[in-house]
């Protein structure tokens, strides 16, 4: 009944881990796995290995988590042996990579090419060939990006989208344009959060990305936004914490969704809980995926 397969990689349901939550080592990763996840993807790794911000670097707010952890990871020479490890699961294991050029995306996805089932490209980094211009606001720099990745590994790629785009649907475009396998809708959004007794912002970083309940919404209209334009699969994610939350992203359009923060909130079981959610919310109303996949869209 929960059986989904995005861009020709089969899941045994719908509920993938998001990126930068227990993705940093393989042994999180397969622990994830073995606790229900459809699939899951790594912490996003870079060609060399990266500190990030100075703490506080996540903190809990209102509906949700601030989180300016500054792309810190262990690089992809040490990431390669973690996504093996991982591997050990038995369910699909996706790569996320970032770069600040086109060869550095290059670069590591071809790396982390022959260790993974599929890679996910975090498009929200700014260029820093092109000051001021966003891989993911751009939708010259995103299908450049994909193109160029695409010609260099032979796994499916996947292109992570951030609803800061001014038409986010126009960079999923340019990304289909460029042969990419399958979108992925949102990032965090940029956010703050003020301490009024320290009169001061409580990240270390000042700004964050926002994630979790109160970006649903947002990440529900994107989602429709992009499956609205492009055939290629759509995987929703941002702010699903129950059955019914990933059921409105599939009625949207997307083939699967995942889930971070929700993993904090409700624990590693989030996954095997929201997947049994869906499967009674189905199973009482006696429909199946199929029949609801984009329904909204019609």
């Amino acid at each position: 009944m929960l059986e989904v397969e995005v861009a020709g990689i089969k899941l045994k349901n719908p509920t993938i881990l998001a990126s930068g939550i227990l993705g940093t080592t393989g042994a999180s990763l397969r622990r994830v796995a073995m606790a229900g996840a459809g699939a899951v993807v790594s912490k996003s790794a870079g060609n060399e290995a990266r500190v990030g911000h100075r703490n506080p670097t996540v903190i809990e707010v209102p509906q949700g988590l601030l989180n300016a952890v500054g792309l810190s990871n262990c690089g992809i020479d040490e990431m390669a042996g973690e996504l093996e490890i991982a591997r050990e699961a038995g369910v699909p294991v996706i790569a996320s990579v970032y770069g600040f050029s086109v060869d550095d995306y290059v670069r590591a996805a071809g790396a982390l090419d022959s260790y993974a089932d599929a890679i996910e490209l975090n498009l929200s980094c700014p260029n820093v060939e092109r000051a001021g211009n966003f891989f993911g606001k751009s939708p010259e720099l995103a299908f450049e990006a994909v193109r160029e990745v695409k010609r260099k590994v032979k796994v499916p790629v996947f292109a992570k989208l951030t609803a800061e785009a001014g038409d986010i649907a126009e960079i999923a475009k340019a990304c289909e344009e460029a042969k990419a396998d399958a979108i992925v809708a949102i990032n965090t959004i940029k956010a703050m959060s003020i301490n009024i007794d320290a009169r001061r912002p409580v990240l270390g970083n000042k700004v964050g990305g926002i994630s979790g309940k109160c970006i649903k919404s947002i990440a529900v209209r994107c989602v429709y936004e992009i499956a609205s334009e492009v055939s290629i699969p759509v995987i929703g994610c941002g702010g699903i914490l129950t059955g019914e939350d990933a059921l409105e992203f599939i009625m949207a359009g997307a083939e699967a969704v995942q889930i971070g923060t929700g993993v904090l909130l409700r624990g590693i079981s989030v996954f095997r809980k929201v997947s049994l959610e869906m499967k009674e919310f189905m199973e009482e109303r006696e429909f199946e995926l199929e029949d609801i996949r984009g329904v909204a869209l019609r």
